[in-house]
């Protein structure tokens, strides 16, 4: 097997990435937009020592559960890498996932719930990051292709809330007409990196964030005013990111024109965010995601709640009406402003929040009396520390909440939680991101007595 050769291939599964996987003379076959069922013709694309990446060149035989997307580059970027799969084997492929992530470390015997469909399969998500750079001279926003930095123009960003298409093809043309320079990675040059808008599906304020090498350029005043006259637009910050980075967005934010924060909701709380505030991206799914997991954890009044990881209060404040007490810690300074200011909004008097790591502020609390029954936990991706896991099994809770966007590094450390005496022995999947591989995930950890 050779680079650029064309080969028949039968697809018998789908990676984790939703590559369509096959075998040839003893080497695995990654090919992208490839289902279970189908024979293609690919050309190999990278032939390594023992797997090898193909694209299609030909369907030979199609796969019942193959949708035709009308845009292609919706797969391609990986925007929405699942676009071409019927949306019922997408909830079943998610499922797949965790089924087999249990069952590489010997968990068969966890029970895995059906994935909980999300209200909206396409237009649900409430931000989009889209990249701005020059195509053939000319300032264009998109995304870029899987495993490049080639960008892929696009005015329909499918996955994205309508309305923040609308604003984001407005402000591209806005930034055109005034010449604005879009950024060159290579000689690290240019103005605009990103275009960031967020939308409130609650409220409809719509806030726009440009990323940009500098912190000022002399068409700023008049790109300000423009957008400021988009309607729904409330909001226009710039993001000054002046390093050499695949990191989006730097630490400092100007508000150019508008209110500083956006007001969202989760079911009936309010929650105002700022620019670099993290709000779950599925405004509908949330809700019901939180809703599962209160369910799960059988909360009583009597109950005292930590809120681990707590960004700006979405999980705690959402809780606090079912319980006693809530607290909650956060690394992130301006975060944790908004917690307290958002329980503040919602006449919430019985939850606070503190900044500090969860793996020293636990402890501390241990220490100093506090009884904690239930600890809510929704890590970033790279999942839990096992400072974090010692620390949580030092505070003695009777139950442990862990809500995951990486099934990988929750099964890991659901095992560490095992270690020291909590059992679990169910996980539900939820679809937080329709059209993509990414799957939620909800598990209650319980402490086991002793005999």
């Amino acid at each position: 097997m050779q680079k650029n050769q064309i080969v028949d291939l039968e697809i018998t599964d789908l990676s984790y990435e939703a590559m369509g996987v096959a075998h040839l003379n003893g080497m695995t076959v990654f090919v992208n937009n490839a289902l279970p069922g189908e024979i293609v013709s690919a050309k190999l694309l990278k032939v390594k020592k023992n797997f090898a990446f193909a694209k299609i060149e030909k369907i030979k035989k199609e796969s019942p559960d193959r949708i035709n997307v009308k845009l292609r580059q919706w797969v391609q970027t990986g925007l929405a890498s699942l676009a071409h799969i019927k949306y019922d084997k997408q909830l079943e492929f998610k499922r797949n996932q965790v089924v087999n992530l249990l069952h590489k470390a010997d968990l068969d015997n966890v029970k895995v719930g059906q994935t909980m469909p999300s209200p909206e399969e396409t237009g649900y998500r409430n931000k989009a990051q889209v990249p701005v750079r020059a195509v053939n001279g000319k300032l264009d926003i998109g995304f870029f292709r899987k495993h490049s930095h080639d960008l892929v123009p696009l005015t329909n960003f499918f996955t994205t809330d309508p309305e923040i298409d609308r604003v984001l093809i407005k402000v591209r043309d806005i930034l055109r007409k005034n010449h604005v320079p879009a950024y060159d990675e290579i000689h690290n040059k240019g103005e605009v990196r990103y275009l960031e808008v967020r939308r409130s599906k609650a409220t409809g304020e719509i806030m726009v964030i440009l990323v940009c090498l500098h912190k000022d350029f002399p068409q700023l005043k008049e790109v300000t005013k423009e957008i400021s006259e988009i309607k729904g637009v409330t909001s226009v910050v710039l993001n000054h990111n002046p390093k050499k980075t695949n990191v989006i967005l730097g630490k400092k934010d100007y508000l150019l024109w508008g209110e500083p924060q956006i007001t969202d909701k989760i079911g009936n709380v309010s929650f105002k965010i700022s620019p670099q505030s993290f709000f779950q991206i599925n405004s509908l799914q949330t809700p019901r995601l939180y809703d599962l997991a209160i369910q799960k954890a059988d909360l009583k009044p009597d109950d005292v709640v930590i809120d681990a990881y707590s960004g700006i209060g979405t999980i705690g404040l959402s809780v606090a009406k079912h319980v006693k007490a809530v607290r909650g810690m956060e690394v992130i300074e301006p975060a944790v402003e908004d917690a307290n200011a958002n329980a503040k909004l919602n006449g919430i008097t019985n939850a606070e929040y503190v900044v500090g790591k969860a793996e020293e502020v636990m402890p501390k609390w241990a220490k100093e009396g506090l009884k904690t029954d239930v600890i809510f936990v929704d890590p970033p991706r790279k999942g839990l520390t096992p400072e974090f896991i010692d620390a949580a099994v030092e505070t003695g809770p009777k139950k442990i909440v862990y809500i995951s966007c990486n099934p990988a590094t929750m099964v890991r450390d659901l095992q560490l939680f095992k270690e020291q005496g909590y059992d679990f022995n169910e996980i539900d999947p939820v679809d937080m991101f329709p059209q993509t591989p990414h799957v939620e995930a909800v598990a209650v950890l319980e402490k086991i007595e002793k005999r």
